[in-house]
């Protein structure tokens, strides 16, 4: 077992049910927890969806069981290790959830989690809240996963009961939370944000660009996630309406065939990188496009990318998605046909020194407004809130029980008993 030192004055517990693995990509989960850890006296415990078993000595399927290991300062990667099937969690009685409570049950005992707050990405672990002895219960909306490619139906349900569960709830997007409003008395809009220091190292004239983000003139980059949401079609069109251009695709591939991935001489595919690794790409690109589909998997998103094109000082063209286009109009170029998408990376290719000054500034003045760090601040203060919310409201309910009986006047000449 990973043991996680307290601090001496003793931090508060939060143990997280998440969908996505931290070793995955970097993103919204890991820079506010790390955050909540290092800033904010928060032991957090990272629960991972389950991972195959491993086989033991005789080559049989191990038994159910965890595996811990520290993923950053005060934060415990807990990786279930069982056989179960996809989607997670779903059947109340199921033998997944029924292994799960088991595990989960160990690990409360083990890590002496006697009052954690609950913080949940994923709908589908609600069932497991029931285990928790959860102070309070947060909920950090970071994706609209109903409307994901082969999302469970009962996501919609499972989100309705986390909403009524939940003390406090996080949105990771305008368009989420305008969808949430009046559902949650506790509702509040925390759009991605960005650690600007860390992209802005692609302004270093001494950073080195990586070998395979093949920088060219011009170069065009996208990092994240290639899936659903990605528009292939558009990245063919534009990729062969300008076989000049370079067009490089970094990140993992989930959720869609590989093999429907635009294949051209000017297209590349590094692969997933390291967060560490962006700014070096980010470097080699002279324009940053953010080629989302049009579709229900992206109606709701708020991609953290923008912010680090910004902070990285580069051009950005986009589909127009929502809440881009709401908070970043100016700053961010839009088209949604190839020839337009192509009209749009050449006026950021032409930009003048002084408008690619004025640009910058711009940016600047919001990458200013918002940062990782003060993020988790404002996040924690409101878990505080609801704690004492809590707290209060257990306290009037314990001075009502200590009331003594009040005797009822009976009405005058009405004999006490009929």
């Amino acid at each position: 077992m990973v043991h996680d030192s307290r601090p001496q004055d003793g931090p508060r517990d939060l143990l997280c049910f998440s969908h996505l693995r931290w070793d995955w990509v970097y993103q919204r989960p890991q820079h506010l927890l790390s955050r909540l850890a290092r800033d904010h006296n928060w032991r957090v415990f990272f629960v991972e969806e389950p991972a195959p078993p491993a086989a033991d000595a005789t080559g049989a399927e191990a038994a159910p069981h965890w595996s811990y290991s520290l993923a950053a300062p005060h934060v415990v990667r807990c990786v279930p290790h069982f056989a179960a099937d996809w989607p997670f969690f779903l059947s109340e009685a199921g033998s997944d959830t029924r292994t799960m409570r088991r595990l989960l049950a160990e690990l409360l005992q083990a890590w002496e989690l006697t009052d954690p707050v609950a913080w949940l990405y994923t709908p589908l672990a609600v069932p497991l809240l029931d285990l928790v002895p959860a102070r309070a219960t947060v909920y950090d909306c970071m994706d609209e996963l109903a409307l994901f490619k082969d999302a469970p139906a009962a996501l919609r349900g499972r989100e309705a009961e986390l909403l009524r569960r939940a003390d406090v709830v996080f949105t990771g997007g305008r368009s989420m939370y305008e969808a949430r409003r009046g559902r949650h008395p506790n509702l509040h809009l925390f759009p991605s944000s960005v650690d600007a220091a860390h992209f802005g190292g692609a302004r270093d004239a001494a950073l080195p660009v990586p070998a395979d983000a093949r920088p060219g003139t011009p170069t065009l980059g996208f990092y994240g996630v290639l899936d659903e949401r990605l528009d292939r079609e558009l990245i063919d069109a534009v990729a062969a309406l300008r076989p000049d251009w370079r067009i490089v695709l970094v990140g993992p591939v989930a959720k869609i065939d590989p093999r429907s991935l635009p294949r051209r001489p000017n297209i590349s595919y590094p692969g997933g990188r390291p967060y560490e690794a962006l700014p070096g790409y980010l470097k080699g690109w002279d324009v940053c496009l953010m080629p989302f589909a049009m579709n229900d998997a992206t109606r709701f998103i708020s991609p953290t990318k923008t912010l680090e094109y910004l902070a990285a000082g580069k051009p950005i063209v986009s589909t127009p998605i929502p809440d881009v286009v709401s908070d970043y109009r100016g700053l961010v170029r839009f088209a949604g046909e190839p020839a337009e998408f192509v009209a749009q990376v050449e006026a950021d290719l032409g930009e003048t020194p002084a408008e690619a000054d004025r640009r910058q500034a711009l940016g600047q003045a919001v990458l200013e407004r918002t940062s990782w760090d003060a993020t988790a601040a404002r996040m924690d203060a409101l878990i505080d809130e609801a704690l004492a919310a809590r707290d209060r409201a257990a306290a009037g309910a314990a001075a009502v029980t200590r009331r003594a009986p009040v005797a009822i006047p009976q009405p005058s000449g009405q004999a006490a008993a009929q």
